[in-house]
């Protein structure tokens, strides 16, 4: 059965996308066999990068490796009986589809808090939340006081995790992974940025999730969308010098990838 990764972060430009793209192509190149949802059936940013990839490819005839999209099959509300979800039905209907003929599933979650969101949260085998290295984005997490150095409360994303993690315990599945990347970290020591490692890390101890290296700030993320393609695919493209931040980039995306424990999996690329 398909390992099922969620990536999930109830607030925009964390680099969900990014991520997702990044990680669901460097398992393609790995030679898993890798099927995507995008939950944000209104902005589709992931389902977009992997149908920009598809027409570069196309046109550019090149064949590279690439996680195959796929859009929710409709349900037939008469289907339904009182009081079930439509939308927990085209999620599941979708999985069930997809697990028996996959290595993984990514499924990436809209920046918000919606029903689809809640019930892949759930199916998750390894959560990533994408966090920007700030108290600003530290909020979804848990609310903490304003010197950044005592936790308050955990926050409404915090719970519905915690929910999920009960409703998996109740059907006897293993538990999440659940693990929180660090995106764009700056490269300077910085008071702020030190009370942020304390209090993620102390965080960590107190609800359960793992800590990994992200991405760091990189003009290369936003150039590469158009084409849909990953820093993986720029030799592949003629690119035969990579410059230092392309070079930087790549080793925490490596660092990423053998953070994260996926079964059978190594960071060979």
């Amino acid at each position: 059965m398909a390992h099922i990764i969620v990536v999930g972060n109830e607030k925009g430009g964390a680099g969900k996308s990014t991520v997702s793209m990044h990680l669901a192509t460097a398992l393609a190149r790995m030679g898993h066999k890798v099927s995507a949802l995008d939950l944000d059936l209104r902005q589709r940013t992931f389902g977009r990068y992997v149908e920009n990839r598809a027409s570069f490819l196309a046109q550019a005839d090149l064949d590279l490796p690439s996680p195959d999209v796929h859009d929710l099959p409709e349900i037939e509300a008469a289907r339904l009986k009182p009081g079930e979800n439509i939308y927990d039905h085209r999620l599941s209907a979708a999985v069930a589809t997809l697990e028996s003929d996959n290595d993984f599933i990514l499924i990436d979650c809209p920046g918000s808090h919606t029903r689809l969101s809640q019930v892949a949260h759930s199916l998750a085998d390894t959560l990533i939340t994408p966090l920007n290295d700030s108290f600003i984005d530290f909020d979804l997490l848990a609310r903490i006081d304003g010197n950044g150095e005592k936790i308050l409360g955990p926050s409404v994303y915090s719970e519905m995790v915690w929910n999920a993690r009960q409703l998996r315990a109740q059907a006897g599945l293993k538990p999440i992974d659940w693990i929180v990347v660090r995106n764009r970290m700056g490269a300077q020591r910085m008071v702020n940025k030190e009370k942020m490692e304390r209090a993620i890390l102390m965080l960590s101890k107190r609800i359960g999730f793992r800590i990994a290296p992200g991405f760091s700030e990189r003009v290369i993320f936003r150039e590469l969308f158009p084409r849909g393609l990953t820093l993986l695919d720029l030799k592949d493209i003629g690119v035969k010098q990579l410059n230092i931040s392309n070079v930087a980039a790549r080793q925490e995306l490596r660092d990423l990838v053998k953070a994260l424990h996926l079964p059978g999996v190594e960071a060979d690329f």
